[in-house]
């Protein structure tokens, strides 16, 4: 059964195709989860003709209903000449403690204010008073009568969110879908086109949502402009709000003295998240007694002010641009420089739980939206939001021991992660040992991010240095997560000097002697500095024969790979020798005509450089090089171990260390 077939199986109703999203929203100012809330109603069927009849609906009803600010006095002349009228528009509610001593809400396109609500209204939806408004289908009647001091009238107002979800029938639900095919529904979910991006571009991406699903989880994440940082804390749910990191006050955020104690945004708000959380030129200055309080919110899940103590459980996202590229920031600064300085401090930045690397996500192009079904924003919400009742990093326990040199902090903030992951991915918690390392794996990295560059920032920490292992109960095996920054930084490295050792003498410079052991190699989605030099070259030398199994050599790009092995060959080889190298692959009827005309082109292209290729066509599923020197090395991906290289001018097209690679694993057998 497709993919799609199978969610709209057991998630009919509570699923909308994407693309329809994006085809209504238009340039309408309106959040995504109120625009799948209204498709929703109306567009849940995989039928052409119900879709269009319902995307003609919700059309309709943005025309008619939502307020735009430039129409609002045509709206309200609607209203007072019908008597009444409904309208889609994000009400904030606020007590007046006077004389009047009522609940009144301003409309923010209407541009109406102090309209009387009635306390039954704000009782059942209290987030109305949080400050940030929320957004509402409100009938507004208009009154004609004399001596009235206020003529707006809220007859009806219903909060634009799912009213209930069952989490019992979703963790059930999952069951029936495979770990590669959840992953796919909520890239779905998110607007995201699954086929786009590889596992660890889908794991950096649901990151977003893990302070969504988990209580007082800290995320940070910085990166390039347009790569969608902001997008699922806007846009995705009712529960979170964006807020300006510039703009952001203790009164605001956390309690506002002068208004007699009235609790700020994390009274009110799952996720709170500061948008454009960076250093400009000119900006005023950090409010240093905000950064105390924030600082002690995150660490304690409470804050001090005035002579309260208040508790809360909303979550802190804090993202921002980079001013640098990486390579840059770990040779001159660190990986915080760019987000403002009255913050670089290593207390508070020891309370960020992950900090995600924005600079692996590629800029969002119309190419990487979903056009297929997922679900329904506002339910996602919903079950996120119940979701964060319960904790899952238990799922750790019988499993791995984390290293005794970790401080609390950095175990709980890999806690929190590991559980937030697997809140998403596994909500039945029916998870593998294999799937249950990688999700920690990932998760480690994002807490050794911030652990690495508290060394730079702040030499106490130098004083009682971690390491970040964990060691496998079951196999006793230790673990050394790495972040893949360093990992790609520590490559470039080594191929600058290997270049500059190469144009040093005329290439004469003495090398290393090498000692070569069998061992196994573990590449990761996007890492670079990566070559068949690195990985092949010191184990092929000197060998004469050369047989290479890959099932999978069929496609242009892949016969590209090739022809780039035999280059490497060719360079590890004196100039008057030969070898011998078999190429044995299987192909289907529809590329066998192709591959054999690839395959002789090819041959003639090799030869000249002392590279006798032969091929023949078995059906053998293991991928290996296999040499007569001694050495055997299986390959998890065969030679297709690279991405896709994008657009037509790209430095990766003449450089493999340039290339970012798939995760994949490569073995180095003696025999």
């Amino acid at each position: 059964m497709l993919l799609k077939e199978k969610i709209i199986k057991h998630f009919e109703g509570k699923v909308v195709r994407k693309d329809l999203t994006a085809l209504i929203k238009g340039n309408n100012p309106v959040p995504v989860y109120v625009l799948e809330y209204l498709l929703g109603q109306y567009c849940t069927i995989d039928d052409e003709e119900v879709i269009q009849s319902g995307i003609e609906k919700v059309r309709n009803i943005i025309r008619d209903n939502y307020v735009h600010r430039s129409d609002a006095e045509i709206v309200k002349a609607k209203i007072r000449n019908a008597g009444s009228y409904k309208i889609i528009d994000k009400v904030n509610v606020t007590l007046n403690d006077g004389e009047a001593n009522l609940n009144e809400a301003d409309f923010a396109n209407l541009g109406i204010r102090k309209v009387p609500v009635s306390d039954k209204m704000v009782i059942d939806n209290p987030k109305l008073l949080s400050g940030g408004g929320v957004w509402c289908i409100v009938t507004l009647a208009y009154s004609h009568e004399d001596d009235i001091k206020m003529r707006w009238i809220i007859a009806d107002l219903k909060p634009i969110q799912v009213s209930n979800v069952n989490l019992n029938e979703y963790v059930e639900l999952r069951k029936e879908f495979s770990a590669e095919e959840w992953l796919d529904l909520l890239m779905h979910s998110i607007g995201l086109n699954p086929e786009s991006f590889n596992k660890r571009d889908k794991f950096i991406q649901l990151s977003r949502l893990i302070p969504h699903v988990e209580n007082n989880y800290n995320f940070i994440e910085l990166g390039p402009k347009g790569t969608g940082k902001s997008h699922i804390f806007s846009e995705l749910s009712p529960h979170g709000v964006l807020v300006s990191g510039g703009d952001v006050s203790k009164a605001r955020l956390f309690v506002n003295n002068s208004a007699k104690g009235a609790i700020g945004l994390v009274g009110y708000w799952d996720v709170i998240a500061l948008d454009e959380f960076e250093q400009e030129r000119g900006s005023k200055r950090t409010d240093g007694d905000l950064v105390k309080i924030m600082q002690n919110y995150m660490a304690n899940q409470s804050f001090n002010r005035g002579k309260e103590t208040y508790q809360a459980t909303a979550s802190l996202a804090f993202v921002g641009n980079t001013k640098h590229n990486v390579p840059y920031m770990l040779k001159n600064s660190h990986l915080f420089e760019s987000i403002p300085d009255g913050y670089i401090k290593g207390a508070f930045l020891d309370r960020m739980h992950m900090y995600i690397p924005g600079w692996e996500v590629r800029i969002l192009k119309s190419s990487v939206f979903s056009k297929e079904y997922g679900f329904i924003v506002d339910y996602l919400a919903e079950l996120l939001r119940e979701l964060r009742k319960f904790d899952f990093s238990s799922v750790l326990d019988d499993k791995i021991t984390l290293d005794g040199s970790l401080t609390t902090r950095d175990k709980t903030a890999i806690r929190k992660s590991v559980s937030g992951m697997v809140k998403l991915i596994y909500p039945d918690q029916v998870v593998t040992d294999e799937e249950l390392f990688e999700i920690l794996d990932f998760c480690i990295e994002g807490r050794k991010r911030v652990k690495d560059q508290l060394y730079i920032i702040d030499e106490t920490f130098k004083s009682e240095p971690v390491e970040f292992k964990y060691t496998i109960r079951a196999t006793g095996k230790e673990v050394y997560p790495e972040t893949l920054e360093n990992l790609n930084y520590r490559a470039a490295v080594q191929v600058k000097e290997d270049f500059d050792t190469e144009q040093t003498d005329n290439g004469t410079a003495a090398k290393p002697v090498l000692d070569l052991k069998p061992h196994q190699t573990i590449l990761k989605d996007n890492q670079t500095g990566v070559s068949y030099k690195k990985l092949f070259a010191d184990y092929l030398k000197g060998a004469q024969n050369i047989t290479i199994q890959d099932p999978y050599i069929r496609m242009p790009y892949q016969f590209k790979n090739l022809l780039e092995f035999c280059m490497m060959l060719g360079n590890n080889k004196a100039l008057e020798d030969e070898i011998n190298l078999e190429i044995v692959t299987r192909n289907d009827e529809a590329y066998l005509n192709d591959s054999i005309a690839y395959f002789e082109e090819l041959q003639e292209s090799v030869a000249e450089i002392g590279i006798n290729l032969t091929y023949k066509m078995e059906n053998h599923h293991d991928r290996f090089i296999a040499a007569d020197n001694g050495w055997k090395i299986t390959l998890g991906r065969g030679l297709d171990i690279f991405e896709k290289i994008e657009g037509r001018f790209n430095v990766a097209d003449m450089d493999q260390t340039k290339r970012k690679c798939k995760s994949c694993e490569i073995t180095y057998l003696r025999f």
